[in-house]
């Protein structure tokens, strides 16, 4: 897959990514969100096991859930509704609802530096207009 864009909220998170090749999009959703958790998981035995207990379900495939039964994915088939939806993701912090940051690319937990001031603190990421060309050479 391809990493174009994300945010990682208080309590949720958005991706923009594509599928790459001959891969089936909810098998790679699948494993990745599994991966994700798993992650979660994780970190929270290590370092909060008392929070860990508030994801605690009574399942025959799991004992704990991170996230909802069925994550919202919308398939984006124009670069307009691409870039529509970068915006709004790198928007996401610096709203009233969170004020997590003065501005979108002062949030770390996010792609907009990468975007608005070449920052590559996160070699997963693809820039969506100029893929493996960016950042442009100084």
């Amino acid at each position: 897959m391809c990493v174009y864009a994300f945010v990682i909220m208080p309590n949720h998170f958005h991706l923009v990514w594509q599928v790459i090749g001959d891969q089936i999009l909810s098998r790679i959703q699948l494993r990745m969100m599994k991966f994700v958790a798993q992650q979660i998981k994780f970190d929270l035995v290590d370092h909060h096991p008392i929070v860990l207990e508030h994801f605690k379900v009574e399942r025959n495939d799991r004992d704990y859930q991170f996230f909802k039964e069925r994550p919202l994915s919308v398939p984006l088939f124009t670069d307009e509704v691409v870039l529509q939806k970068i915006d709004y993701i790198h928007r996401n912090p610096v709203q009233p609802k969170w004020q997590l940051a003065a501005s979108p690319e002062e949030y770390f937990w996010s792609s907009a530096a990468f975007y608005l001031s070449a920052n590559l603190s996160w070699p997963f990421l693809t820039h969506f207009w100029y893929g493996e060309d960016w950042p442009p050479p100084m």
